[in-house]
């Protein structure tokens, strides 16, 4: 695993933009449908928008219908650290980078197989490397 990526939080808002910073570093999420990449089909590896670290390939994303860019499987374990969230009066698992700790989304277990898992990832969060 890569080393971790520390920055405070003016070193970030002059890295990202409002939205990316938003949905990042203050936990938020993009409106459903509005995403960059919720639609795309395009090969490639996501990574990280705050310290590219590869996080899911474009083989694992499907059309979960859900609003946003969906995936059955991260790179690696590794790549992604899951903690409780029970915001909003709800119980999830939010997903996030385990290298500089953005936020992502969170994971759910209606996904298809081999996994059974949904990460439900924010656009805003992702930079889409194509093959």
């Amino acid at each position: 695993m890569t080393d971790k990526v520390h920055k405070d939080e003016s070193e970030w808002q002059k890295q990202l933009t409002q939205n990316q910073y938003y949905v990042t570093r203050q936990k938020g999420t993009e409106p459903p449908f509005t995403g960059e990449y919720e639609s795309t089909k395009t090969p490639g590896t996501y990574k990280c928008v705050c310290c590219g670290q590869p996080l899911f390939h474009s083989e694992t994303k499907y059309a979960s219908g859900s609003g946003w860019p969906s995936f059955y499987a991260p790179t690696t374990e590794q790549a992604i650290e899951k903690e409780g969230d029970t915001t909003h009066g709800m119980r999830r698992t939010e997903v996030k980078c385990s290298r500089c700790e953005a936020h992502l989304g969170h994971v759910f277990d209606d996904g298809p197989k081999p996994t059974g898992l949904r990460y439900c990832i924010n656009s805003a969060a992702l930079k889409l490397e194509k093959d």
